[in-house]
């Protein structure tokens, strides 16, 4: 059965990849992207499914923005997927740190994901199976200690908290919320070495979106649909 998905960061990678496999398969697919380059650099990709997509301009700093753009689009929203993120600072270490530019990637890669989710909470509504994937990665695991990626990898781990928290405050509304590792691939943010290439990882993460139930609602899991160490 054909569903609406909202991709969140759809103009390049693995965002760019979940789109071209939803529309293959005739699902319906709202794609955002951070401004009106990254929209026609999107058709010319998607082509020549680009006019079957409905794209929407927002960067995820910008709250009022996603509810600007939340308004122009017709529920109900089964899915959201909040891909949209960036690595930082060249310098990741937690000594020497650029502050300025570790507050913006925490604006990025720990609030913009729910500042999507909340944006376009209501869309939701009138889904039979509402979810929510938070696109994180299992660097923001607290068992997995790498200081070169210091300060990309903490602001994976409050993602993650925010994860758990926004589960169980759904959880009564019947909205599956969990954060998903799509793996490490070959992306700009993965670099050419990573074992995985978009289209595997974007396969298994519909595979593992598609069988979600609310009761894996606060679910760490990779694109394998494995449970992942928080």
């Amino acid at each position: 059965m054909a569903e609406h998905w909202l991709i969140a960061g759809a103009n390049r990678g693995i965002g760019l990849e979940l789109a071209r496999q939803l529309k293959a398969r005739g699902d319906r697919v709202t794609a955002s992207v951070r401004n009106e380059e990254a929209r026609a650099a999107l058709a010319a990709l998607l082509a020549p499914q680009h006019a079957e997509v409905e794209t929407l301009i927002f960067d995820t700093r910008d709250f009022a923005a996603m509810q600007k753009a939340a308004e122009a689009v017709s529920a109900p929203i089964d899915v959201i997927v909040a891909n949209a993120g960036a690595f930082g600072p060249a310098l990741q270490s937690a000594l020497g740190v650029d502050f300025d530019a570790a507050l913006d990637l925490f604006s990025v890669n720990a609030l913009g994901p729910i500042r999507v989710a909340d944006a376009f909470l209501a869309r939701l509504k009138g889904s039979s199976n509402p979810r929510i994937a938070l696109i994180s990665s299992e660097l923001g695991s607290m068992s997995n200690v790498n200081p070169s990626t210091a300060i990309y990898s903490s602001t994976k781990s409050a993602l993650n908290k925010l994860a758990q928290c926004l589960a169980v405050e759904l959880k009564p509304r019947g909205v599956t919320v969990v954060a998903l590792h799509p793996g490490w691939v070959k992306t700009d943010m993965g670099g050419p070495n990573a074992p995985l290439n978009v289209t595997e990882s974007a396969t298994g993460l519909l595979a593992t979106l598609d069988g979600l139930t609310i009761e894996d609602s606060g679910g760490f899991l990779n694109h394998r649909g494995e449970t992942v160490a928080w």
